[in-house]
Parts: structure tokens; C-alpha cells; sequence
């Protein structure tokens, strides 16, 4: 299993920093398959050690340059950061990214041999019409990716679920998650108010390889839950 955590907005440097020493401190306990990543916010980014995986939330698709307010391959590679997160429904609804601009993202960081993860979802209005206009829509998120790029990792979120306390029904994760897999046949995470409470539920499903986590990744012992489950 894969257990992102994804600390959005969330965290300073001095936080991240215990967090990162609290939770290395139990990973030795975890399954040896299993991959942890953490996502802290842009400010907090550093060369920590350990049994995870430090990636950015966002870059722009540059190595340096006038681009204000954005980071690039050069401040990534001060901290040996090669994991990015891509197309994030908070980057698409609320700042605005289109899929040429997701897919512009996702040239450049392969094309630097990142390890993607890469993400996809639909709002409640599109889930509510069936299975056929959700798979519609996500597969429209697929345009102008590389789905047979090597280190690729795709994260399903249903928009109505992130943040919200409702998690997809077992029966709506197993039937997207498997109608994904016959197209693109890669890790596959879900995202949506994944918790300590539903992890062993989620985990049993099959198809999904790992969850992406938001609110209960931004503490240790909540995230721990899920990771040493």
C-alpha cells in the first residue's frame, strides 16, 4: 500500500520538522512493502530522512525564471525533491489550472523522470448521473498524459468527498477503481475523507493500492493510524 499525506495549507517549518521526527519514529513498525509520502506545504520543504518520500504539492514547469509567486526544478533539486503532486482538484477548481495546463506540468516533470502522482475526480453532479459520465469525465483528465509513463501514480478523488466527512460507498470505490484499472493499468490511491475509521474498509478493496490523505495526515498519530493499520 501507498499512504500519501497531502498537508495542503497546512503546517509551518518548525511543524514539519516534528512531525517528520514523531512519525520516522514509528515507521519501523510498518509493513516493509509499504511506501509513505508527504506532501508539506512549498515553505517547509527540506532534505529530511527516513523511511518516506518528501514531495511538492505544485511546481511550475520550468527551471528557473520569472514566474512570481512559483517554485521551480532548481529550488526542488536544493532539497533532492523528485515526487510532485499534478492535478489536484483544488489546483483545477479553485486556481483555475485547465488540462493543457495539467498536462504541460506533467510533460516537463516526466520529462525530468519524477515520480508523478497524478490526480483525478468528479463533482457530485457528475457522479449523480451513474458510472458512464463519471468515467467520461475522468478519462477527459487523462488527456495529454502519458498513462505508460514508468513512474506514474494516479490518485481518484471524488471532489465531493475531499474535505467533507463523506467518503464513496464501498460499491461506488470498488466499480470506479476497477473501470479505471482496465484503462490504465497503474498504481491507483483514493482520496476522500479516508480516516482510521474506514482504512481497513477502503484497504480491503480491490484495485485500490493506497489512499491520498488530507485532514487525517496532519497529525502524526492520525496519519499512523492509517499507515500502521
Amino acid at each position: 500500500m501507498i499512504y500519501a499525506a497531502n498537508f495542503k495549507t497546512n503546517h509551518t517549518r518548525y511543524t514539519t520538522k516534528n512531525y517528520i521526527q514523531d512519525l520516522q519514529a514509528k515507521l519501523s513498525t510498518k509493513k516493509a512493502e509499504d511506501k509513505v509520502y508527504i506532501f508539506p506545504p512549498l515553505t517547509a520543504l527540506d532534505t529530511f530522512e527516513g523511511d518516506f518520500t518528501i514531495g511538492t504539492q505544485n511546481a511550475y514547469p520550468v527551471k528557473n525564471g520569472a514566474f512570481t509567486g512559483e517554485i521551480g526544478l532548481e529550488q526542488l533539486a536544493e532539497f533532492n525533491i523528485n515526487t510532485i503532486l499534478i492535478g489536484h482538484s483544488e489546483r483545477r477548481d479553485i486556481l483555475g489550472e485547465s488540462q493543457q495546463d495539467v498536462a504541460k506540468k506533467f510533460s516537463f516533470f516526466k520529462e525530468q523522470g519524477f515520480e508523478i502522482i497524478y490526480c483525478i475526480g468528479e463533482s457530485l453532479e457528475i457522479r449523480e448521473q451513474g458510472i458512464n459520465a463519471v468515467m467520461e469525465h475522468l478519462l477527459s483528465q487523462f488527456e495529454g498524459i502519458d498513462t505508460n509513463y514508468e513512474n506514474f501514480v494516479v490518485a481518484y478523488e471524488p471532489i465531493w468527498a475531499i474535505g467533507t466527512g463523506r467518503t464513496a460507498s464501498v460499491e461506488e470505490i470498488t466499480e470506479t477503481h476497477n473501470a479505471l484499472k482496465k484503462v490504465v493499468n497503474k498504481p491507483l490511491l483514493y482520496g476522500g475523507s479516508v480516516k482510521g475509521q474506514n482504512i481497513e474498509e477502503i484497504a480491503r478493496i480491490k484495485n485500490v493500492e493506497g489512499v491520498l490523505v488530507g485532514g487525517a495526515s496532519l497529525k502524526t498519530e492520525t496519519f499512523l493510524e492509517l499507515v500502521l493499520h
